[in-house]
């Protein structure tokens, strides 16, 4: 029974294989078919698209053939225009060339033409520098002259017609300038000045103290001339007591003890108690009173000018100048009026108001310690500014007033200003005779030393110098540049406040007798 199912089973399989193999074999041959097909067909499609490539290929060798022939034609063409324009140039060059070279034969044959008068010239010139020479001869055998002579006669008279139209342009240009000048300066002064008013005391080296009666002149001499004695000594014044009835004269140069000496008086005489203990405690208090009027008097001035940030130290020197005078003329008045007109001048002219006031204020204030101190009241001012650290515009100012130095700002030149107004103005200041009579002096000396000046005469307190000139030197037109050089030379050479007018006068007279 078994075996039998084996058997079967192995038919069964063989079946199977057999099955499979005569599938396989089927198939080989069904797909070896569809092979051969598909390699026919892509052998078909193949040669199709070698035949259609063939086609395109010709075509398109076709159609560059075509453009290689178009762009060969229009190349001929464009080539054939480019000839024909290059000729066209070529021609117009050839012609061209055969202008130059007729313009060429022009030219040469212009220049042997004017070779030919260049010659002619010459040989023309030197018969005309014969004729000249020969001309010359006759000339200065007739007018008796040289060459040399006869052409510095022609300068001298170039000269001076020369000279007449230097003279014109200078009294045109100088008339118009001073025009102008004098309208603006005038206005923009007198427009300060109106604004600005100080008192002005002339003061000298002496003070006076009334006395109730004479008989406290002896008081203060004191027996034996003690309590006199203590006075002067710890005051350096000198007290003269017998010259005026009922006054007492305190002479001495610095102003500050001549001031102390006189409060610390004004006190004993009020006190009625005079003795050399008594003088002593009087002579301190007025040394306090006179320190603290010092002070007061600077802070009243920085206060009337308007300047402020001031160092202490400097506002006593300013309140100081209420005791030092410079030609009759209070410096702390003429300090606080230099400081006024200056801020006024700048504020007309569109400037630095502070910076005008405050140099205006400080420009003297070397005259505080020029008693105690060696050098000129700028050199200490300048020092004593930069001492304090001042404002260097202001410094250049205070030195620069006198001229001393350049100025720098406008302001330094307003300050300058400022100042000859404050100082020239009439009553302002006295002059002391030497001082006086030296300017004269000086100005005529200066007039004189011009070639062609007869005379001259310094007038009206020397504001004013006439020059008498010799008619045959100098004429009419030198006079114009005469006066001008003559206030040069005083602008340069003298120190004065204000102006100085200077007048040449030339007079021609002939005489004749009718007989």
């Amino acid at each position: 029974m078994i075996m039998e199912n084996l058997i079967i089973v192995a038919a069964v399989l063989i079946s199977l294989v057999i099955g499979i193999l005569v599938g396989i074999f089927i198939r080989k041959k069904i797909a070896e078919s569809k092979i051969s097909g598909a390699e026919e067909e892509a052998k078909r499609l193949v040669d199709l698209a070698k035949i259609e490539a063939d086609n395109l290929k010709k075509e398109e060798i076709i159609k560059a053939k075509e453009e290689i022939m178009n762009a060969r034609n229009e190349l001929d063409k464009e080539i054939k225009e480019r000839r024909g324009e290059i000729q066209k140039q070529e021609s117009r060059i050839i012609q061209k060339e055969e202008n130059l070279e007729k313009r060429s034969d022009h030219f040469e044959q212009k220049e042997k033409e004017l070779e030919r008068e260049e010659q002619s010239l010459n040989d023309r010139k030197k018969d005309i520098e014969n004729l000249y020479a020969e001309q010359m001869k006759v000339l200065q055998d007739i007018a008796k002259l040289t060459e040399e002579e006869a052409k510095k006669q022609l300068l001298k008279s170039v000269e001076q017609d020369l000279t007449a139209e230097k003279a014109t342009l200078v009294k045109d240009y100088t008339q118009k300038a001073k025009d102008e000048a004098i309208k603006n300066g005038k206005e923009i002064i007198s427009y300060a000045i109106q604004k600005c008013a100080a008192d002005h005391s002339a003061e000298t080296t002496v003070s006076m103290v009334p006395l109730p009666s004479d008989d406290v002149k002896g008081r203060i001499i004191g027996r034996e001339g003690r309590n006199i004695r203590a006075l002067e000594t710890l005051t350096g014044i000198d007290l003269i007591i017998d010259d005026t009835p009922e006054a007492v004269i305190l002479s001495g140069f610095d102003p500050l003890r001549r001031e102390v000496a006189r409060i610390a008086l004004e006190k004993l005489i009020d006190d009625g108690r005079i003795h050399p203990a008594k003088i002593e405690e009087m002579v301190e208090k007025a040394k306090q009173e006179l320190a603290e009027t010092i002070q007061s008097e600077g802070e009243r001035a920085a206060m009337e000018s308007g300047v402020i940030g001031l160092n202490p130290e400097l506002i006593k020197l300013i309140g100081k100048l209420k005791y030092r005078t410079s030609y009759g003329q209070n410096v702390l008045n003429h300090s606080i009026e230099v400081s006024n007109l200056a801020r006024i001048i700048a504020d007309e002219l569109g400037l630095d108001a502070k910076l005008a006031r405050r140099a205006g204020l400080l420009h003297d204030i070397g005259k505080a310690l020029d008693h105690d101190m060696e050098g000129t009241h700028v050199e200490i001012g300048v020092e004593v500014l930069k001492k304090f650290k001042e404002n260097p515009l202001v410094i250049n100012a205070v030195e620069a007033h006198h001229g001393d130095v350049e100025p720098q700002t406008l302001e330094a030149v307003i300050v300058q200003a400022a100042d000859a107004i404050s100082a020239s103005r009439p009553g302002a200041r006295r002059e002391t005779l030497e001082a006086y009579i030296k300017r004269l002096e000086n100005l005529e000396n200066i007039a004189d030393s011009f070639d062609g000046v007869e005379k001259s005469f310094a007038i009206q307190a020397g504001r004013e110098v006439r020059i008498i000139v010799k008619p045959e030197k100098i004429s009419d037109d030198q006079m114009t540049l005469l006066a001008r050089d003559v206030s040069k030379r005083i602008e340069e050479e003298m120190d004065y406040p204000g102006q100085i007018k200077v007048n040449v006068i030339r007079e021609t007279r002939v005489v004749d007798y009718a007989k």
